[in-house]
């Protein structure tokens, strides 16, 4: 009897170890986060220019577009497509015609203050800042003096749709 109650005397508890587990878990999920595929649904309402290229009204809830060609700039509505095209001149854009007609588009719409620039590639970066000071603001003689004038600060950048 005296052996029978030595062994279970002697067993002592085992501790479980998962050092090997811990390791393996810190390795496999920064690579499962890394190698998932996030997928987002996006739904885009599309609505076709108007086939007149004459100058229209803006629209009630503008969006309003400027695509920066090489051979013109357009200014357009997201919903309703072209407003006006204003063609380069003999010095390249005509950035007092893109001003003069955004001052009348602020004019109907004094609270919009955001624009989208919209690029083809090769144009130059010289030419996207020019065309973001034209949009930016404008400058009035007022009493002799020259005074800036605010249009559409709020500037976002994009790429151009193929034509």
């Amino acid at each position: 009897m005296s052996l029978r109650f030595r062994r279970h005397r002697n067993k002592e508890t085992v501790e479980l170890n998962i050092t090997a587990f811990m390791n393996l878990m810190v390795i496999l999920v920064p690579f499962l986060l890394i190698t998932a595929v996030f997928s987002r649904m996006a739904v885009l309402e599309l609505n076709l220019p108007s086939s007149s290229s004459a100058d229209q009204e803006p629209p009630k809830d503008l969006q309003l577009e400027i695509i920066v060609r090489e051979a013109s700039l357009t200014v357009g509505d997201r919903n309703t497509g072209q407003l006006k095209a204003i063609p380069n001149s003999e010095d390249g854009y005509d950035l007092k015609a893109l001003r003069d007609y955004l001052k009348r588009v602020k004019a109907k719409f004094p609270e919009k203050t955001d624009v989208t620039l919209l690029l083809e590639p090769d144009i130059p970066y010289d030419t996207l800042v020019q065309v973001m000071d034209a949009v930016r603001v404008f400058e009035a003689v007022q009493a002799a003096e020259v005074v800036r004038g605010e249009l559409f600060p709020e500037i976002s950048i994009g790429d151009a749709p193929v034509s």
